[in-house]
Order: structure tokens, then sequence, then C-alpha cells
């Protein structure tokens, strides 16, 4: 489990804002996918030294910084799209947002911790562009050094829409983050449709976030 945050924690990592102004989004957006991962590390690691024992203190601080500066990188709706698949026809708009809202809330709760196990630039390495990429799918492949001196492949997958260059998945190590949420989550919605899958998400969200802040408190 460790290794899995370790790694996913890289979604927030290598696409977090180069700056943290919402006015620059757009700048942001008009990169080339692999500029957008390679110029972005830098940043989220100093923000990491700086604020290290207050986000380990506070992990609730951390949650709402990727939230407020990660989510405008990534096409949140259209990930949602892919990973409800079928089960995406005939959903309301009202419906897709919340799905999409307590989705990016259990990717947050569940690997922003992670992110404090990132100690040097060198954890990361953007690997040269190569492939057939193009507006609708362009990959940038990363790999991250794990502790035990291994890597891990990282790749992400970016399109482009009017704002700009959007993340909608990563595969690591070969397994794509969509594809495994999409099988996770078909039998929930064959069992309880797209509103009770809603509303597990939620409540595991509040859980979560739950333990988090008693977990801060025993420290």
């Amino acid at each position: 489990r460790k290794l899995q945050a370790l790694v996913t924690a890289t979604i927030v990592l290598a696409l977090y804002a180069s700056t943290t102004r919402a006015a620059d989004y757009a700048a942001t957006l008009s990169q080339e996918p692999v500029e957008i991962v390679r110029q972005a590390a830098g940043k989220i690691l100093g923000d990491l030294d700086q604020n290290r024992e207050q986000f380990t203190a506070q992990p609730q601080l951390l949650r709402d910084v990727v939230r407020s500066d990660l989510l405008p990188l990534l096409d949140l709706e259209y990930s949602a799209r892919l990973i409800l698949g079928k089960a995406a026809r005939g959903i309301s708009q009202e419906q897709l947002s919340a799905f999409s809202t307590a989705m990016s809330d259990v990717l947050i709760n569940r690997y922003a911790d992670g992110l404090l196990e990132f100690r040097s630039h060198d954890q990361l390495e953007v690997m040269p562009m190569k492939g057939d990429n193009n507006d609708k799918l362009t990959r940038v492949r990363t790999r991250v050094k794990l502790n035990n001196g291994g890597f891990a492949p990282v790749d992400y997958a970016f399109h482009k829409i009017a704002d700009g260059w959007k993340a909608f998945d990563l595969s690591v190590e070969g397994i794509s983050l969509v594809a495994t949420h999409r099988g996770s989550f078909a039998e929930k919605v064959q069992q309880s449709g797209i509103d009770g899958l809603i509303k597990s998400l939620t409540e595991l969200n509040q859980g979560a976030a739950s333990t988090s802040a008693k977990k801060a408190e025993a420290k």
C-alpha cells in the first residue's frame, strides 16, 4: 500500500501547477504535456520542503492545496465518463459532476499523504517522448525511484481540449487508473445505480477525512 501511495502520488507531483495562481492556469495548460510534467516537479517539492512539518501535522492542509491547484489541470468529467463506461449513458450532468467530485476526493484522500514520501528531485525522471502522439492522446512517460532502489514506470495520458492540454489517466506499471476503477465500480453501479455509487464514495471520503484527523491529533 505504501508503494502504491508513493507511485500514484506522482499524479499530484508531476501535474501540480507550476504556479499557484488561478490566472496562470491558462499559461500552464498551453504548454506541451512533457513540459507541464517536467517544470511542475520542482515546484511541489519546494513547497513540501518548506511545509513538510505543517502538512504532516495537518494533512487536510495538503489535501486542500492539492484540490485547489491540481484539479484544474485534470479533465475530471472526461475521466469520469471513461471510468463509468456504459453506466454513463443517460446520466444527468448533475450526476456526472457529483461522481467526478467524489472520485477526485477519493484520489486526494488516498494518495496525498504519499507526497510526503518524496524527498528529492531525483525520485522522478521524465523520459524522452516516443510513439505516435497527437491531440487526442499524448503519453508522457516517467519513472519513479523507489526506496528500495528500483524504479516504477508511470505514464500520463493527456488530450488537448479548448482550454489546452489536460490529463485524464495515468498508468502505473502498465495498469491504467481509469481501467482499474471501471472494473471495481461496475458491480456497484449494477447493484445500486450511479446514485448509490456516489453515496458510497462520499461516505468513504468522510471516513477517510475523519481517520486522517484522528491520526494527526494522536501525533
